[in-house]
């Protein structure tokens, strides 16, 4: 694509705080966390929508949310984590990009973040903190 934010964010063109990459993927803390740790993991590669995805692209996005779902769970012990992406007409960044969330009981309407209606808890730590600790964690699991 000439011009997709995504791709951008994916292939550090932005600043963004990346916690773990590979060859497909990027996982970055969202900018504007719902609760610390609220990370986006985005193919390399433009891809708009899970069905483009090849085999060991989707390989490659499932374990980088296991080893974000790893972290997130051992450092910050939330009651629960969702992980959810939106495709189609609801999918904002025109870039696939999959969702995981620390979810904690506080949150009880979690489901208006989807709607534009939600809260954004106040982060616990700042972005790069995050990043660090999560970073950090992850290079842990893999070595």
């Amino acid at each position: 694509m000439e011009f997709c934010l995504g791709c951008q964010l994916a292939n550090n063109r932005e600043k963004v705080f990346i916690i773990y990459e590979n060859n497909h993927v990027t996982c970055l803390l969202d900018h504007v966390p719902h609760q610390t740790g609220h990370t986006l993991i985005l193919p390399k590669l433009h891809r708009a929508e899970l069905i483009e995805f090849n085999e060991e692209e989707s390989l490659s996005v499932m374990k980088a949310a296991q080893l974000v779902a790893r972290a997130i769970q051992a450092l910050y012990e939330p009651n629960g984590i969702t992980i959810c992406q939106n495709g189609g007409v609801y999918n904002e960044l025109n870039h696939y990009h999959m969702h995981v969330i620390p979810r904690n009981e506080e949150a009880e309407q979690f489901g208006e973040l989807f709607y534009g209606n939600g809260d954004v808890m106040k982060p616990i730590e700042s972005l790069e903190e995050t990043q660090n600790k999560m970073s950090a964690f992850i290079n842990r699991l893999l070595e």
